[in-house]
């Protein structure tokens, strides 16, 4: 089929869902501390910064990796598998990216180098808008070169027709990053600095970084979470590159970075948020849609995990759900508390396993990019 995909809700057709094959570790430098800083060092986790990046620590792992108990990717994959299953019985034909080699261990440039991960939250690094795929500059050095692992997926939509766009890729210096957020942010738990940025003769100051997971789709009109200078600039560019196509909404500091575990739009309306508060930021012309506040999530519907788990994600990851259509939506089967509120909404539910949210940083949402939908460019806020 033809790359077409406007929203968040219409009919799904076709969908990539991620990889974790050869997940082994995450790496504690710079940019992941920043990306993760709202959990890692702002929750009731604690995890001191670990230093000397790229020495050697016990057993020959480098010392900043953390390494991921290999239980935990099996349960991952696993759970993948389910969800593909799942969107099948579905009517979803499911694409696949290239799994990640084992041997492809490490991720390097001229100015830095870090571990590398597989194409997990396929949503993060590309936006389909339309019909056009558009590569977003990373904000994670250990996902720079991620969507070349969906060469093959995206070069057959652009033998169909679609565009195909690359935003410019940052070099990711120390100096690249505007830790204001970081800094300024009041979330409660114990706080680490983000700290001790490092000279390169690379740097050019603030540089565009940005996730297509900040962006709330609703036809011609896109909604864009911004939070510091480096998105700032990112949407800069996507206001240029879309005029006239499309019309694009900022929100400020709605989240650290990714919206769609804050709010989501389940059909025209409609939209799951976290709390009533998040009306507060969007724009006027949402604020009269309907707002479905689901309980808080119980610590029970969570593993419990050994001292050394590094975890990402905050407890309303599971909010990240994924709509099929403007009445079914996937939903993690352990949060019996959210379905239940879904299907007084008159939602169909698809309960699915998804054991370690947390530990891998992403829902449903993340973990799957929606190329062909039903829908158009229609106007849902005139």
């Amino acid at each position: 089929m033809h790359l077409n995909s406007f929203d968040e809700w219409s009919p799904l057709k076709e969908a990539v869902v991620g990889s974790a094959l050869n997940y082994t570790s995450h790496e504690r430098e710079l940019s992941f501390d920043l990306f993760f800083h709202d959990n890692i060092t702002r929750s009731e986790w604690y995890y001191p910064r670990l230093s000397v990046p790229g020495g050697t620590g016990s057993g020959g792992q480098k010392s900043g990796r953390v390494p991921i108990k290999q239980r935990y990717v099996d349960e991952l994959n696993e759970d993948l598998e389910g969800m593909v299953q799942a969107l099948e019985a579905l009517g979803v034909k499911v694409l696949r990216p290239m799994a990640l080699a084992p041997e492809s261990t490490e991720v390097r440039t001229p100015a830095w180098s870090a571990a590398v991960v597989p194409p997990l939250n396929i949503r993060d690094n590309t936006l389909i808008l339309g019909d056009e795929i558009i590569e977003t500059p990373p904000m994670i050095r250990s996902r720079y070169f991620e969507t070349q692992l969906l060469t093959k997926v995206f070069a057959e939509y652009f033998r169909q027709g679609a565009r195909w766009s690359v935003m410019p890729r940052p070099l990711m210096t120390d100096a690249s990053f505007d830790l204001s957020y970081a800094e300024s942010a009041t979330a409660g738990g114990p706080m680490e600095p983000i700290k001790d940025p490092q000279l390169s003769p690379y740097d050019v100051g603030f540089e565009m970084m940005f996730d297509g997971a900040q962006c709330l789709r609703l036809g011609r009109d896109l909604i864009v979470n911004v939070s510091t200078d480096n998105h700032a600039l990112a949407c800069d560019w996507l206001e240029r590159h879309l005029e006239g196509r499309f019309r694009i909404h900022r929100v400020h500091r709605l989240s650290d970075s990714h919206i769609d575990s804050m709010v989501l739009a389940l059909r025209p309306g409609t939209l799951l948020v976290r709390s009533k508060e998040v009306a507060d930021f969007l724009p006027e012309a949402l604020r009269s849609w309907d707002m479905i506040v689901p309980p808080a999530p119980g610590e029970n519907q969570f593993p419990r995990y050994e001292d050394d788990d590094l975890i990402l994600t905050s407890p309303f990851i599971d909010l990240n759900v994924l709509s099929v259509s403007p009445d079914t939506v996937l939903v993690n089967d352990a949060c019996p508390e959210l379905i239940r509120t879904l299907e007084q909404h008159k939602f169909t539910v698809v309960p699915v396993r998804h054991r370690h949210r947390r530990l891998f940083g992403g829902g449903f949402h993340c973990f799957t990019l929606d190329t062909v939908r039903e829908g158009g460019p229609e106007e849902y806020l005139r």
